[in-house]
């Protein structure tokens, strides 16, 4: 198994949920509807190995559906919500119904002025600024 690092406190593996090409929907109100992965912050990976993500990871996105002035625009995001079940250290299993991202500029400030739905907790640690929009954290 990989040695994980750890910088400051212990590390938790989140199961990778989200793919490269991935569509998700898009949980503020920055004008973006659907929008869909095409790179993933600070991903080390093997040749030819897809990227994946999971919550609180910063990813680059696409605008596929949203308002004129937002389609076909690329956005720095960071994921809040993700289908596919992850283990915390608590024991419990979490899962939400849809994979949900926030967009933000490259510092991770969200350019919308709401987050709609539920927020993982884990991006709400990671991301002050966004668990603080947020209006429900799980």
């Amino acid at each position: 198994m990989a040695k994980r690092k750890t910088v400051g406190r212990t590390q938790v593996h989140i199961t990778k949920g989200l793919i490269v090409g991935s569509k998700l929907r898009c949980a503020d109100n920055s004008g973006a509807r659907i929008v869909q992965i095409i790179a993933v912050k600070n991903y080390r990976g093997r040749l030819n190995r897809i990227p994946k993500a999971s919550v609180a990871n910063m990813v680059i996105v696409s605008v596929k559906q949203g308002t004129p002035q937002r389609r076909k625009q690329i956005f720095p995001a960071v994921i809040v919500r993700q289908r596919s079940p992850y283990r915390r250290r608590s024991g419990d299993w979490i899962q939400f119904e849809e994979n949900a991202v926030v967009l933000t500029n490259e510092v991770g400030d969200p350019l919308g002025s709401e987050i709609r739905g539920p927020v993982a907790k884990e991006a709400a640690e990671k991301w002050p600024r966004i668990a603080h929009q947020a209006s429900i954290i799980v």
